[in-house]
């Protein structure tokens, strides 16, 4: 038997130096129905904020702070269904600057109690608008008071995309390099779909690189419970979103997502959020197509937050309890 490697622990100057080089878990038993196509899922709760927005919250701050858009007399606020909202507030907290967050109301209570917890102000959208009206309510503010407020809009900033594609497109590539077959994410405000994808698609121009499939999930109703994530035909289309750059966009049902998210802690004992599951519930749909046409491959995709930001109840449920 081989000894364990040991890896070093990092020394770390700051809490926000934890962000990233997050583990790939293979998931086996709710993809046993492609046995020969290894699907992994990264596992992106491990950032210190517990979730995927760690990495474009950070890059955000950071090249803020260089140009000299965000400085000690600015408030940094923007509109978050939850998880970038918990990311700006640790930064807040790390770094020494404030943080007004907008969000709807109906917004999991673990992720207001978090957010408050680092520090952030919260103000609250309409539950019935969903992402799109904590966006309107942003804008109205920043365009009433400009001097006051630093607006990231991570729905526009090309920061965002940058995070994933120096980041998880890269980090995906260094441990799964030309094994990997199928990049599945799924769509909010795009970020880690597209600078993930554009990570991977230049990897078929380099030496020994190959081309990668990459698909985009996104709900598969205007009116749906898997939160953070945006029906693009319905909603304020984020402008770092390009509809080109996926091979494919696939729809996924709030039960299968939510069913799925289920299964893999019951099977897996991975505890993920719904956004996962519907992540997971593609990829595995991917891997029986790879199964049926190629006998085998390999599709990673990923974990967005853990479950435990979604135990209190919400105005929209798994069956639309209203």
């Amino acid at each position: 038997m081989k000894a364990n490697r040991f890896v070093r622990s990092r020394r770390l100057h700051n809490v926000i130096d934890a962000v990233g080089n997050t583990p790939l878990l293979r998931l086996k038993r709710v993809a046993s129905t492609a046995p020969d196509v290894e699907v992994f899922v990264k596992l992106e709760f491990c950032n210190p904020g517990g979730s995927v927005k760690d990495r474009p919250a950070k890059r955000m701050v950071e090249d803020a702070i260089a140009d000299g858009r965000l400085s000690d007399d600015k408030i940094l606020i923007d509109a978050t269904s939850g998880n970038t909202g918990v990311a700006y507030a640790l930064m807040g907290a790390a770094l020494g600057f404030r943080v007004n967050l907008v969000m709807p109301k109906n917004v999991s209570k673990a992720r207001k109690d978090i957010t408050q917890a680092y520090g952030a102000e919260l103000i609250h959208s309409s539950p019935m608008e969903g992402s799109d009206g904590a966006i309107r309510l942003v804008r109205e503010m920043v365009e009433q008071h400009p001097d006051k407020y630093f607006y990231p809009d991570q729905y526009s900033n090309p920061s965002n995309p940058l995070a994933h594609y120096h980041g998880t497109g890269s980090e995906i590539l260094e441990v799964l390099g030309d094994r990997l077959s199928v990049f599945v994410t799924a769509l909010g405000t795009s970020g880690t779909c597209m600078g993930t994808t554009r990570r991977l698609k230049d990897f078929a121009n380099e030496p020994g690189g190959r081309a990668i499939r990459c698909v985009a999930v996104e709900p598969a109703e205007a009116l749906h419970g898997l939160e953070g994530l945006k029906h693009m035909a319905s909603s304020i289309v984020p402008n770092i979103f390009d509809p080109t750059l996926p091979d494919e966009i696939m729809p996924v049902g709030t039960e299968d997502g939510w069913d799925m998210a289920e299964r893999v802690a019951a099977e897996e004992g991975l505890f993920v959020g719904h956004s996962t599951g519907a992540n997971i519930f593609a990829a595995v749909k991917l891997a029986e197509q790879l199964q049926a046409t190629q006998g085998g491959g390999c599709v990673v995709t990923i974990a967005c937050d853990r479950s435990d930001r979604y135990f209190a109840p919400m105005k929209w449920e798994k069956r639309y309890i209203w």
